[in-house]
């Protein structure tokens, strides 16, 4: 049950996070519009790569969390083999 927790957490965040990348950006554009095309359009690559970075962050944590418990049955698997083949 906390697994599926963690997972509807992490998509309910990602899912977040575009919909602020693609609002987010348009409402800097238009916030930073009347200094000019060219800064409000630097301004707008910023935010989105600062975005894209918080992004990537929230898929290292799933893959992380995919590697833990990938491990976590390998060892499981290891110690049952060399308990069969210690006795």
């Amino acid at each position: 049950m906390q697994k599926e927790k963690f997972d509807r957490i992490i998509s309910f965040l990602l899912g977040a996070s575009w919909a602020i990348v693609i609002f987010g950006a348009l409402i800097t554009f238009q916030l930073f519009s009347f200094l000019g095309f060219s800064l409000a359009l630097f301004t707008t690559i910023t935010f989105i790569v600062i975005s894209f970075f918080l992004i990537l962050t929230l898929d290292a944590f799933v893959i992380n969390r995919l590697r833990l418990e990938e491990a976590k049955k390998h060892t499981q698997l290891l110690e049952k083999i060399y308990s069969k083949h210690t006795k």
